[in-house]
């Protein structure tokens, strides 16, 4: 009697110890992937359309967490553990940013630096400036067509080529376009930020809604993209049209 006792403790042990490796294992490897996604790299999905052409609905990329250095919102669900940005390097004008939006601290927006603390901007007629400058603004295209939400809208593309030389492609609607507006002075520590589909972008220039952005709401620089498919041709549950919804040609593309 005594012996089988002994021979189910040691079975029930020996499973007792598997189940505590497997949580071990397990454990680690959450610990790995929650200092990989704070410190060095996080993947994010594109929802809406205010980035194009540069970034579609349904593109996702990776984010690099130390291109600008470390906040409380480099880390999941932002807790106050960091006072200031650590280790901060300033974004370059024209990069494309992750950040909180200040009014709430917590949804994540994609857009692109334009202004620098201490900048001066203003548009003036549909055209850009930069402390007083026009930026140079080359068309592309008269006659194209851009999703804004669901809906296609007309617009004219153009190569815009900011003061330290950055280009990139922003599209502007034929109809309308965001003409003229007051002059936007970015605070000290702050920046400002614009959505290259310009008239279909909540950006910086909505000043109680997203405003000039700190600092420390730096999430990362979106490097590259990694995976693309198209989710007004089908969901994730459409299978039968993935073939149609995914996008080949995005896939590891560098993001300009």
């Amino acid at each position: 009697m005594h012996k089988l006792r002994f021979l189910y403790f040691l079975k029930k042990n020996r499973f007792f110890n598997i189940i505590l490796e497997n949580l071990k294992t397990l454990l680690g490897a959450l610990l790995i992937a929650i200092l990989i996604r704070s410190l060095i790299i996080q993947p994010f999905y594109i929802p809406s359309s205010s980035m194009e052409l540069n970034l579609l609905v349904g593109d996702r990329l990776f984010v690099t967490k130390f291109s600008y250095g470390y906040s409380k919102h480099s880390l999941p669900f932002s807790p106050p553990v960091i006072k200031d940005r650590i280790f901060f390097s300033e974004p370059k004008r024209g990069d494309v940013v992750v950040f909180k939006t200040p009014s709430d601290n917590r949804t994540d927006y994609i857009k692109r630096v334009i202004g620098l603390p201490g900048d001066v901007l203003q548009f003036i007629n549909g055209d850009l400036y930069i402390n007083n400058k026009q930026v140079l603004k080359t068309l592309i295209k008269k006659d194209d067509q851009l999703f804004c939400g669901p809906t296609k809208i007309d617009v004219s593309t153009y190569e815009e080529k900011l003061p330290n030389g950055k280009t990139y492609v922003a599209a502007y609607r034929n109809d309308y376009s965001f003409q003229n507006s007051q002059k936007f002075n970015v605070p000290e520590n702050h920046y400002f930020f614009l959505g290259d589909n310009r008239d279909c972008s909540k950006d910086s220039r909505f000043l109680n809604e997203v405003g000039y952005v700190h600092k420390d709401n730096l999430v990362g620089k979106a490097r590259l993209l990694f995976f693309s498919s198209d989710p007004r041709v089908a969901n994730l549950f459409n299978f039968t049209k993935w073939n149609k919804s995914i996008r080949l040609n995005r896939f590891f593309k560098k993001i300009n």
